[in-house]
């Protein structure tokens, strides 16, 4: 029999079994009478178990190696809580308030970033701007500080650089009009034999007496309609009662209550900081004969139409000379704004070589055969930067016009055709929100396009409504 039979089939491994420890006998407890308690018994010792009276057993060496062979299976070892477990709560709290405390860095160092950039851009604007206006070149100051002054938002930017009593000089120079006259050149009548006269076939495109244009000049767009019968241009209002009104009408909303084919907008308007609501006209305005408001100004440019459809342009007017003159509808805007006047022979033309401001614009004319002009431009744009008082001058004089006067600009300039798209047979969905909405011209400003007071429309036929 081998070492291995003998230790694990003739010599069984004895297994210690652990007993439970006895609770010790309970004390008995002391009896009590009326007299003194009597002394304690004493219990004899219990008596030793049956395990601790077991004698040894010498266990082999092979025995030992199998006992521990047994233990280690049997017995697993519990598991043991160290510190680490009871301070991992403390640990995640300090790791939310580092991952909180980086986040909040790293917001302030965003902010302390965009302020610099916004601080620099600020600075680099104002050098700029001290640069242009005390640099070299006067021209470029003087034509920067008249685009400032012409858009009601932006008239006080001049005055960041340079005094009152400088800022003033430019504007008196710009509004220096030097005259020259003009040798009316009779018209000459169609030739049909010939290809080339400009005059042929001029109206062949045009749609119930309106014709569309669009000229392209240097630095600037310019939309023109022009309208062969000028008995259908009235001046629309932007409220029945001007005296209680509170604003004025978009211009696709006026020519909507007007019914009318085409618009643009008409006179001057209180604007501080271009804010205005065009609740109310600046100065004498007539409509459909009837004058509609006066509020006193009577030294600014009145632009209108006389009984006899002729367009009558003026520096001042007084409500008395407009019923002696037999106006019907006009508007007034500001002062000097006569671009062009004839006495039937000549011409004279009004030009301010003082302004290079360019800006968006608006101006009405008339050539000798009654056609109306409405004309408008784009302006603060990359393609269209505007137009100058002088270029609007040179436009009319190129459309045959005789009689011109400039009308209100700016964020103002605004050329409605109703539906001209589907008639140019134009994709409406290629076109912006206020185009679809019949605006021809391209708005750029930084709101909505203006409510104002007063328009100058075309009916769609017969004689203003």
């Amino acid at each position: 029999m081998s070492l291995k039979n003998d230790i694990y089939e003739d010599d069984a491994i004895p297994v210690r079994i652990r007993k439970k420890p006895q609770k010790p006998a309970a004390k008995p407890q002391p009896i009590t009478s009326g007299r003194a308690a009597a002394s304690p018994v004493k219990t004899a010792p219990a008596a030793k178990t049956a395990s601790a009276a077991k004698p040894k057993t010498t266990v082999t060496t092979a025995q030992t190696s199998a006992r521990i062979v047994s233990g280690t299976a049997a017995r697993k070892p519990a598991p043991v809580k160290t510190a680490a477990k009871t301070a991992s709560a403390p640990a995640k709290t300090k790791k939310k308030e580092k991952e909180g405390l980086g986040v909040g860095r790293i917001i302030g160092r965003c902010a302390i970033v965009l302020l610099t950039v916004i601080l620099v851009l600020v600075y680099a604007v104002y050098v700029t701007g001290y640069t242009l206006a005390n640099g070299p070149s006067e021209t470029l100051r003087d034509q920067l500080v008249m685009m400032a002054l012409q858009a009601s938002a932006t008239k006080w930017a001049p005055g960041l650089f340079l005094s009152d009593e400088e800022v003033n000089a430019i504007y008196e120079r710009s509004q220096e009009v030097h005259e020259e006259k003009i040798i009316i050149e009779p018209d000459k009548p169609d030739d049909p034999d010939n290809p080339d006269d400009p005059k042929k076939d001029e109206w062949a495109d045009a749609v119930d007496g309106i014709l569309y244009k669009e000229v392209r000049k240097n630095g600037f767009k310019a939309y023109m309609v022009l309208i062969r019968d000028p008995s259908r241009v009235f001046t629309g209002a932007g409220s029945s009662n001007f005296e209680t009104a509170t604003e004025g009408l978009r211009i696709w909303d006026a020519a909507k209550r007007y019914d009318a084919l085409v618009a643009i907008n008409g006179g001057e308007f209180s604007d501080p900081g271009g804010t205005g609501s065009g609740a109310q006209p600046v100065g004498l305005t007539y409509s459909n004969g009837v004058c509609v408001w006066n509020d006193g100004h009577t030294k600014n440019t009145f632009i209108g139409f006389d009984k006899n459809n002729k367009l009558v342009v003026s520096n001042g007017m007084t409500k008395a000379q407009a019923d002696e003159l037999g106006i019907r509808d006009g508007v007034m805007f500001q002062k000097n704004n006569v671009l062009l006047s004839n006495d039937g022979v000549s011409v004279t033309t009004y030009r301010r070589d003082g302004d290079a401001g360019t800006a968006q614009r608006t101006a009405i004319g008339q050539r000798a055969d009654g056609t109306v002009i409405f004309v408008v431009t784009d302006g603060r744009t990359a393609s269209s930067i505007g137009a100058t008082y002088n270029d609007i001058i040179e436009l009319m004089l190129s459309e045959g016009a005789v009689t011109a006067g400039m009308l209100d600009g700016g964020s103002s300039s605004l050329l409605y055709y109703m539906a001209y798209y589907d008639i140019m047979g134009i994709d409406k969905s290629t076109l912006d929100t206020y185009q679809q909405k019949g605006i021809l011209n391209k708005y750029k400003a930084f709101t909505t396009p203006r409510r104002l007071p007063t328009f100058f429309m075309v009916t769609k036929g017969g004689a203003a409504s």
